[in-house]
């Protein structure tokens, strides 16, 4: 029997018939595309996962020092597991980090726009400096002043330190539950409308998360408590995401268990239409790759857990 309904209010995207049809992708079709310099695949073990986002991080660290050039890379938190990884590989390989320039794509703030300080233990800035950046030798690290966060400060500034480097030579990242990219919510696509090239021209900017965001991020960074979820963050926007050289982006979100909240995100940004209530999709209109975990890439079922 059909039970047929509309989505709850706060949801953005609301094409059921589009959502329908990307629920339908299997795992066997996720990685076919029709633009061949998106590149979709899928790694099965989670290790391997991990291993793999670490080498793409080093690989292009050293090929800018073997090519005499600075490099300048966007990074996320979240996925995390792969910067301790890549610390050791740098300090095995003793590879010199001093051409390195980087920039987190975001940072949590209070609802004044107030960004995090680097000393409480939800910040992102926090958790690179620990689980990345002091991780590596300190005559390898690159120097404090080369590694950049989005703060209340420097946000109207924040696209132009960019592009005065010469813009990214790749943005890291991942895809939020409402499809968000860094933490450029799904509902700022409102302000745009149809009009892809003027959203792909916003910038940097403080923004207020999403029901959705606050509840991932409580699930998966605050033991569940939505309580401590800050309620806005500073954010890159898609004029950064788009801009950059290249894009590598890598999907890991599942709890174990048959239950994963990406399934059919993961879906949506990848197979669904290109618009800007799902920001996401945009990585569709620009070379890059898009790398999903064997638990993400299975099919989305109702799955009583």
């Amino acid at each position: 029997m059909n039970f047929n309904y509309q989505l709850a209010r706060f949801i953005a995207f609301r094409d059921l018939k589009e959502c329908e049809r990307v629920r339908q992708i299997k795992k066997v079709d996720i990685t076919k595309h029709a633009k061949r310099d998106f590149k979709i695949r899928v790694i099965e073990n989670l290790g391997e996962f991990y291993a793999a986002f670490a080498t793409d991080i080093v690989s292009r660290i050293k090929l800018a020092l073997d090519e005499g050039r600075q490099f300048v890379g966007i990074f996320p938190v979240g996925p995390m597991p792969q910067y301790p990884i890549a610390a050791e590989m740098i300090n095995r390989l003793r590879l010199p980090m001093q051409h390195v320039h980087t920039f987190n794509m975001d940072e949590y703030a209070d609802q004044d726009g107030n960004t995090a300080p680097a000393d409480w233990a939800g910040s992102f800035q926090k958790a690179m400096l620990e689980q990345f950046f002091l991780k590596i030798n300190p005559e390898l690290r690159p120097p404090l002043s080369q590694i950049h966060f989005p703060s209340k400060a420097n946000i109207a500034d924040y696209g132009k330190l960019i592009a005065d480097m010469g813009g990214a030579d790749v943005c890291y990242g991942g895809i939020g539950w409402c499809g968000h990219i860094a933490f450029w919510e799904a509902d700022l696509g409102f302000e745009f409308g149809d009009d892809l090239e003027a959203y792909q021209q916003a910038g940097p900017r403080i923004v207020e998360l999403t029901p959705m965001t606050i509840m991932q991020n409580a699930l998966h960074s605050f033991g569940g408590d939505w309580s401590w979820v800050p309620p806005k963050a500073a954010t890159i926007g898609p004029a950064q995401i788009v801009g950059a050289k290249d894009r590598s982006f890598w999907l890991d979100g599942s709890f174990g268990g048959g239950v994963s909240w990406q399934r059919f995100i993961a879906r949506l940004c990848a197979h669904g239409r290109v618009n800007t209530l799902v920001p996401g999709s945009l990585l569709q209109t620009a070379p890059g790759t898009y790398t999903i975990s064997g638990p993400v890439a299975e099919e989305v079922e109702i799955h009583i857990a």
